[in-house]
């Protein structure tokens, strides 16, 4: 039986998160939980998961910033990043142009509102190392 794989979850969003969280419990995989950016870089530097399930609006620090963070750092480059985005509301936004050229580092994305199945498609094909 292999390890059970931590993945964290952030978002703004405490029911998104529990939703995100469960599936990925009932598919066996350790779940750490964050609600914003400065949270998941702590989280992240503290339990290194294997991924992260990263929203791009989010208070405090959003997740181009944290995602352009962890893969600059060559202590956590390797850990997968899937970016949850909202891509319709978000791309009026200075916020998100802004970023934009930035968008390459993430692993994958997933739109909002998230497919759970989909969702789990896209973290095992990341994580079958």
């Amino acid at each position: 039986m292999s390890e059970m794989k931590l993945i964290l979850v952030v978002d703004d969003d405490p029911d998104l998160v529990e939703a995100v969280s469960m599936k990925l419990e009932a598919e066996n995989y350790r779940v750490a939980k964050a609600y914003d950016g400065v949270e998941a870089m702590e989280s992240i530097k503290a339990e290194k998961p294997a991924l992260v399930v990263l929203d791009v609006m989010m208070p405090r620090k959003n997740g181009w910033v944290v995602c352009d963070e962890i893969k600059k750092n060559d202590q956590l480059k390797d850990i997968a990043v899937v970016m949850l985005t909202a891509v319709a509301d978000a791309v009026q936004t200075t916020s998100y142009t802004h970023y934009e050229g930035k968008t390459t580092l993430a692993d994958d994305y997933i739109p909002k509102p998230i497919d759970l199945d989909k969702l789990m498609e896209i973290i095992e094909d990341h994580l079958k190392a």
